[in-house]
């Protein structure tokens, strides 16, 4: 943007100057704010997503045994009584 006033043109690089530098600190002040929030969590000793569903699928599985084992127990249970009443 071009004028005959010196002035207006001053004004209006250092506008972009100052639009140009809130910029770059925003984007430290976000650098900062997810380093220092990745340090907390990392010192939180948490789970990554990929061992989390790993457990769960392990526990998944653990509970369709015991469904499967508590049926098996009561056929034999059955058997056993049935055998009894003979």
């Amino acid at each position: 943007m071009q004028t005959d006033n010196k002035f207006l043109d001053d004004l209006a690089k250092l506008g972009q100057s100052a639009a140009g530098t809130l910029h770059g600190i925003k984007g430290e002040v976000e650098a900062m704010i997810r380093a220092r929030l990745e340090h907390i969590l990392g010192d939180m000793d948490m789970v990554s997503r990929e061992e989390f569903d790993i457990v769960r699928d392990m526990a998944q599985k653990a509970r369709e045994e015991n469904i499967a084992l508590e049926q098996k127990i009561v056929a034999l249970e059955k058997t056993l009584d049935a055998k009894k009443a003979k």
